[in-house]
C-alpha cells in the first residue's frame, strides 16, 4: 500500500494538527517495522522537512521515538508502557466471554492483537482440563502460523500482508505450517469466505485452534479456542463457530461504549 493509497497522517472532524501529524509519524515509524530514515518519513507523510524535525525532536525528548546511530527514528521506550496498558485493557474488554468460551467449550480461550509484524497474547482463560492448552499473556508469535494471527491477516490488504510475512519471516515449526506467500494468501481467502481461522496443529503437534477477528476494533484483535485434536474435532467447532461469532460482535460493541 503506497503513502498516495493511504496517507500516514488522517485529519479528523474537529481534530489538532499538531497531534494529528505527530500520530502521522509514530504510525509511519511503526508500519517501516518500527524504524524509518528521515527520508522514508518524509516520503511518506508529505510535510516539510522542518515540521518532520520539529515533530521529532519533540517526540524523542518525550520518549516516545529515540535516534538511531544511522540518524534513522525507532519507536521509543516510552511506548511501552503505554502499549502494556492497552494492551492489558483489551484483555479486561474479553475477558468475561472468555470465561463463557471456556464455560461453554471447556477449553482454553485466548484474545490477541498485532504488535508490529508478530502477534502479542493479551489475555488467557485456561481450561481446568488436566490436559490443556497454555499460553503466556506477552508472548508473541508469528502471525502466518497462529489461528488468532492468521484471523486478524484476513483483514488487511495483500500488500500489508505481504509485508508483514517478508519482515517477520515465515518459520515453519511442524509439517502443516504454511511456509510460503502464496499458500498463506490462499488460506486467507478460505478464511474471508468462511469467517474464521483455523490452527491446524501449525504451531505444534496435537494442537487445533479456531480463531476470529473481533469487527470494527480499533486495532486488529481477534480470539480463540484451542485444545488437543482428540477433542478440538469438527464436532467441536460445530459447536465453538457460533459461539466464537457471538462472543467477537459482543466485545466489538463493548468496546465502542454499547453503541
Amino acid at each position: 500500500m503506497s503513502s498516495k493509497d493511504t496517507p500516514a497522517i488522517r485529519q479528523t472532524k474537529g481534530g489538532v494538527q499538531s497531534v494529528e501529524r505527530a500520530f502521522g509519524l509514530l504510525e509511519c515509524i511503526a508500519n517501516s517495522s518500527g524504524s524509518a530514515t528521515l527520508s522514508h518519513i518524509a516520503a511518506d507523510v508529505s510535510l516539510p522537512l522542518p515540521t518532520i524535525h520539529r515533530l521529532l525532536n519533540t517526540l524523542v525528548n518525550l520518549g516516545v521515538v529515540r535516534q538511531l546511530p544511522d540518524r534513522g527514528y525507532a519507536l521509543g521506550p516510552g511506548l511501552v508502557r503505554l502499549g502494556n496498558l492497552a494492551g492489558s485493557q483489551l484483555g479486561q474488554f474479553a475477558r468475561p466471554y472468555l470465561r463463557d468460551l471456556v464455560s461453554e467449550l471447556g477449553e482454553s480461550a485466548n484474545v490477541a492483537t498485532m504488535d508490529g509484524d508478530m502477534v502479542v497474547y493479551v489475555d488467557q482463560v485456561a481450561s481446568q482440563r488436566q490436559m490443556r492448552m497454555f499460553t503466556e499473556v506477552g508472548r508473541r508469535a508469528h502471525m502466518h502460523d497462529t489461528g488468532v494471527g492468521k484471523a486478524m491477516l484476513a483483514g488487511l490488504d495483500a500488500e500489508q500482508v505481504r509485508h508483514i510475512v517478508t519482515t517477520a519471516g515465515m518459520p515453519t515449526p511442524t509439517e502443516f505450517s504454511i511456509g510460503s506467500i502464496s499458500a498463506l494468501e490462499a488460506e486467507l481467502e478460505r478464511i474471508r469466505e468462511r469467517g474464521y481461522a483455523i490452527d491446524e496443529q501449525e504451531q505444534e503437534l496435537g494442537v487445533r485452534c479456531f480463531a476470529m477477528a473481533i469487527p470494527d476494533a480499533p486495532a486488529p484483535l481477534a480470539i480463540s479456542v484451542s485444545g488437543p485434536v482428540s477433542r478440538v474435532d469438527q464436532a467441536f467447532a460445530d459447536r465453538a463457530i457460533p459461539l466464537l461469532r457471538s462472543a467477537a460482535a459482543q466485545i466489538s460493541v463493548d468496546m465502542r461504549g454499547g453503541a
